[in-house]
């Protein structure tokens, strides 16, 4: 009988991609034994004895395995309910996929930031009406020297926003309640709880933090009311974390200046939603993340887990499952 140093469960469905990957991982030196379930019953016999799994866990799943030790969750932030309790509770460590969008996301933001600060929110409309229009002089454009990024996550990605804002000459604060170090070209860092005094002080707040319980809703009207009414909300994190009404308000009523997002409270966002027309928007379909060598990257760390798990090392892009990253 053949020895393998783990036995990886890869959930269904069993897209191409996985069977890919699942082929790449059994192939590996490591020595993994891969199952490939093709329905939820046949994961439920699988998973009896497996160490490792990939993808979604439900909880009748989870409660048929007796040796599960890591699971390796297929995106960075899934959706509401993959960190259900029994999960939470459980003693299987989960990782992530964090840290490959941290490029192509780091560029859509700055993209939003040059379109704001060009007006291009303004001049793109114009476009659309065939109308040829200089606004006054010297009027309707933001110095990005003289402005102030306030970055509400400083994993991978609010690292790589920070980065880009400081190389335009931007002041860069940080917000996150787990990083305690300074990335490059964040002048200050602080906790969370000092959300409230910060967002007056900023000309751009850039928000790449999850979804999860605490985020959930944190940017209503009340904080937009905070915001400088010359300043503009940009988010590219999760769109559960910014309650879509009251920034349309917001918006309507002059309380902040723009905002761009590309992920939303619903999605796909309805056509006869009222934030397609509210004034100074920016929209993007979810689409910040997109950019080439995704897969590769999952792959990459799919496969450094299994080296690390197999020689008992400290996986890569461990989640803290009671706040699901």
């Amino acid at each position: 009988m053949e020895n393998f140093a783990f036995t990886l469960v890869m959930m269904p469905p069993q897209t191409p991609i996985r069977r890919a990957w699942a082929a790449r991982v059994a192939a590996d030196d490591v020595g993994v034994r891969v199952l490939q379930p093709e329905t939820i019953e046949e994961a439920m016999r699988d998973i009896v004895d497996a160490d490792a799994a990939f993808g979604a866990m439900p909880a009748e799943v989870l409660e048929k395995a007796q040796r599960l030790r890591w699971l390796q969750a297929p995106q960075i932030a899934p959706p509401a309910g993959f960190y259900h309790p029994a999960l939470v509770d459980h003693p299987v460590v989960a990782t992530n996929f964090r840290e490959i969008f941290n490029d192509h996301i780091g560029a859509h933001i700055m993209g939003f930031v040059l379109a704001f600060a060009r007006g291009f929110h303004y001049l793109w409309p114009q476009q659309t009406r065939h109308e040829y229009k200089q606004p006054p002089k010297d009027t309707g454009m933001v110095h990005l020297p003289e402005a102030t990024a306030l970055i509400m996550g400083v994993g991978g990605i609010g690292a790589e926003a920070a980065r880009l804002c400081h190389a335009f000459g931007m002041n860069v604060i940080g917000v996150d309640g787990r990083r305690e170090d300074m990335p490059e070209g964040v002048a200050e860092m602080h906790k969370p709880e000092r959300l409230d005094d910060l967002l007056p002080r900023a000309d751009f707040v850039i928000m790449t933090i999850p979804h999860t319980p605490a985020t959930e809703g944190l940017m209503d009207r009340d904080r937009l009311r905070r915001m400088k009414p010359s300043a503009f909300l940009i988010n590219i994190g999760r769109g559960m974390t910014v309650k879509l009404d009251d920034l349309v308000a917001a918006l309507h009523a002059g309380e902040i200046a723009g905002a761009a997002l590309d992920v939303f409270e619903i999605e796909p966002l309805p056509e006869d939603h009222a934030l397609w027309s509210a004034p100074n928007v920016l929209i993007t379909p979810h689409t910040a993340g997109f950019g080439p060598y995704l897969d590769d990257r999952r792959l990459d760390i799919l496969l450094d887990n299994c080296g690390r798990f197999a020689r008992g090392e400290p996986l890569r892009n461990i989640v803290d499952k009671t706040t699901w990253f």
